[in-house]
């Protein structure tokens, strides 16, 4: 269910005016009527994510040997290091971080899936769509260029194991801290999955909800299909 929050539109206008608003040292918002601000249980609600389960920790250090046969043995092929992508002026594999638009890129140009496709080579591309929905969508870059390679680890192996995470804490920890960064003066970006914090202004303070949420999605035909979808969604 996670990918159809990717239909729905940020309102920039509105996080903006939230971030300017929000307290580093309290971890709140300062509203005329008083203090508030996202807790655990909104990101349950809102998105269904996991709160309880194993924590979500990594290490972010250069692997031995190079991150080139860790790319090889968990997603199946290599990465070039050197060459620019397109000339966009950036190596698809820059200082542990995977470039988004090689990954999009070379999924595309590689992938064909049907019934006579091997298990191993359909487990293999929906392990690398799960690095690009959860490293470059809920915990993206800044620029939305890059994925933390911390990823390519954290999320092949043991489906169950990943499924068992608790994946709304780490969401909420990154909400917060992004929030305290982008707070700052001269602050310009914020990554994260900011639209968490979109989704629970429209909740909790309704006034600033739209009328008409069609807008604020790019897909209302495949929305509608969906079987009790997460809160947030509807």
């Amino acid at each position: 269910m996670l990918r159809h929050f990717m239909q729905i539109e940020i309102d920039n206008d509105l996080l903006t005016a939230m971030a300017e608003r929000w307290r580093p040292e309290t971890h709140t918002f300062h509203l005329p009527e008083g203090e508030m601000t996202i807790t655990l249980k909104d990101v349950a609600i809102l998105t269904e994510l996991p709160i309880s389960g194993h924590v979500i920790i990594g290490s972010t250090t250069k692997p031995e040997g190079g991150w080139g046969p860790l790319i090889r043995d968990r997603l199946g092929f290599d990465m070039p290091t050197t060459t620019p992508i397109q000339g966009r002026g950036h190596p698809p594999l820059n200082a542990g971080q995977v470039s988004v638009l090689w990954l999009v890129t070379h999924i595309q140009a590689e992938v064909e899936i049907n019934d006579e496709t091997p298990e191993e080579q359909v487990e293999r591309y929906a392990c690398i769509y799960l690095i690009g929905l959860v490293g470059g969508f809920l915990f993206p870059d800044k620029s939305n260029r890059w994925i933390q390679g911390i990823w390519l680890d954290m999320l092949t192996g043991d489906w169950d194991a990943i499924g068992q995470k608790s994946w709304g804490s780490a969401v909420l920890a990154g909400v917060y801290r992004e929030l305290c960064a982008c707070s700052k003066v001269g602050a310009k970006q914020a990554g994260t999955a900011m639209f968490i914090l979109q989704l629970w202004v429209w909740e909790h303070l309704p006034m600033f909800a739209p009328l008409d949420p069609r807008p604020y999605r790019r897909n209302d035909d495949e929305l509608n299909f969906l079987q009790n979808p997460p809160y947030g969604v509807k």
